[in-house]
């Protein structure tokens, strides 16, 4: 596990990224968070303990004393007061990313394969505008899935979402544009949402980035500035 690598790149020096590409056998968790998972399959515990551990190692460095993570009502991460987080997990990666809520309001991370998402799952994400965009830039930049891209940008959106808003954001509740040059993309909501620093927010911009085969996406917002949306993108919680 290291607390440096593609994660850290795309978050601000306020967060703390860690992350792991293979799961420790010997990973121990909280008896109250062993207690969540039940009956789970063996890849079930195996993604559940390395991304936890990867998560209780983050709040380490933020200088907190170990503590479970327990899942909440949408299986969301409940994370000690005054800290905001996400976790995500996918085959061969897990990672956690922690702040202080005094400096990030709320953070959204999300990882994938950089592959192809299966029949039928775009049909449910992408809304007309983004499948505008999906056709040219996987024409133009090959090396990168694209769909599954935006699947991920709007995983991230969700889980930024949620902890501020603590309801539902469906895919189709936000579009997303993605700009291939900067490694950016901007989420603009198509519902209501939360009053954040005074103002409602109407979206997020986060980064994104193609490494060893993954494809993360991230979502910080300062807690310094308040919500500001120019573009579209995003969105959901993870154990």
């Amino acid at each position: 596990m290291t607390e440096t690598g593609l994660l850290a790149a795309l978050l601000p020096a306020d967060a703390v990224a860690v992350e792991a590409f293979t799961d420790d056998p010997h990973a121990v968790l909280f008896a109250e968070e062993e207690a969540t998972l039940g009956r789970s399959v063996d890849k079930r515990r195996r993604e559940f303990t390395t991304a936890r551990v990867c998560a209780h190692r983050a709040l380490a460095t933020l200088g907190l004393p170990p503590a479970p993570i327990l899942p909440g009502p949408r299986r969301e991460p409940q994370w000690p007061a005054g800290v905001v987080g996400s976790i995500t997990h996918c085959a061969g990666y897990r990672a956690a990313a922690v702040a202080w809520s005094a400096d990030v309001v709320t953070i959204g991370i999300d990882a994938e394969p950089n592959a192809v998402v299966p029949p039928g799952v775009l049909d449910h994400v992408a809304l007309a505008e983004e499948h505008a965009w999906l056709g040219p830039l996987q024409a133009h930049h090959p090396e990168v899935c694209w769909d599954r891209l935006l699947f991920s940008a709007k995983e991230s959106v969700y889980k930024a979402w949620f902890p501020l808003a603590g309801r539902w954001l469906g895919f189709d509740d936000a579009v997303i544009t993605v700009e291939p040059s900067t490694g950016t993309f901007s989420a603009r909501l198509l519902v209501a949402g939360p009053i954040v620093a005074g103002c409602e927010l109407t979206g997020f911009t986060g980064r994104w980035m193609l490494g060893k085969g993954l494809l993360i996406t991230a979502i910080t917002l300062p807690a310094v500035t308040a919500p500001a949306v120019t573009g579209p993108a995003v969105t959901g919680p993870e154990l």
